[in-house]
């Protein structure tokens, strides 16, 4: 399931997106239009900024603007930034592997198989699907 942290990362960024590129908004203008709540949005904004998909401008006209083109942003980058790993168990992640402690042989492991499966469906939509798909 979506945390609601990843939820209203991708409706903020989606909001900054249709914004003219470069141009600050304050977080108090994102949390009115997206009904996030303010204390959370800040913690949101803080963490896609330190993996480098926003920039911050303080002071008068200041706010958080998007330091990439939305075309360049995959939602597998928003995804891991905000979600963690994109696979259901750790054994398929690709990013983040590791053994199941209750598994003795992925090789013939079903729930192994079947999570492969989604890993990879969930990868092909995420990796071809950028904010400005959402955006426009």
């Amino acid at each position: 399931m979506l945390s609601n942290k990843t939820k209203y990362g991708i409706k903020a960024l989606t909001f900054l997106a249709r914004q003219e590129h470069g141009t600050p908004v304050q977080i108090a203008t994102i949390s009115k239009s997206e009904n996030i709540s303010l204390k959370f949005l800040e913690s949101i904004l803080l963490t896609l900024r330190k993996n480098g998909m926003l920039g911050s401008k303080k002071g008068k006209g200041g706010g958080y603007y998007l330091l990439k083109d939305p075309k360049d942003i995959k939602m597998t980058t928003v995804m891991r930034a905000l979600e963690g790993p994109i696979a259901m168990v750790p054994c398929v992640s690709l990013n983040y592997y590791e053994k199941c402690k209750d598994c003795p042989d992925e090789k013939v492991c079903s729930v192994h198989s079947l999570m492969i499966m989604v890993r990879d469906s969930t990868l092909e939509i995420f990796g071809n699907t950028s904010l400005a798909d959402l955006a426009y």
